[in-house]
């Protein structure tokens, strides 16, 4: 398997207006992290695929409300941006979260907080200069 370093842009389909700009992931500051913490249909088998290519958040256009009703499965997973939006930003906003527990506790921390990572829209959709 090959495991992709440095930075991984991140961006929307082809077929999207780009409205913010693609926000650059660094790749290997996340491997302290199972691998099917982001990618959750992978099996280790075979070659990971693209979560918009996989069948997996292949929706390009927000499922309206009552699209997502009317439908027996989860529409607004499916949605692409839902993917990286929720994955993202909860998880950086729990190790923030997390940080503000141990700062607030007093103690003596042997080590330094890890960085949460950004939470914020201007955080992770960088514009370009």
């Amino acid at each position: 398997m090959s495991v992709p370093m440095g930075i991984i842009t991140l961006e929307p389909p082809e077929t999207v207006e780009e409205p913010k700009p693609s926000v650059p992931f660094n790749h290997p500051i996340h491997f302290d992290y199972k691998c099917q913490t982001c990618h959750h249909t992978w099996e280790k088998e075979t070659p990971i695929v693209s979560c918009q290519t996989s069948g997996c958040h292949d929706i390009y256009e927000a499922p309206k409300r009552s699209e997502r009703l009317q439908s027996n499965e989860n529409l607004a997973a499916r949605y692409y941006k839902t993917a990286y939006h929720k994955m993202c930003i909860n998880c950086h906003k729990e190790l923030k979260a997390q940080n503000q527990k141990l700062e607030m506790s007093g103690r003596v921390l042997a080590e330094n907080l890890l960085n949460p990572g950004p939470t914020s829209c201007k955080g992770c959709h960088i514009p370009e200069e």
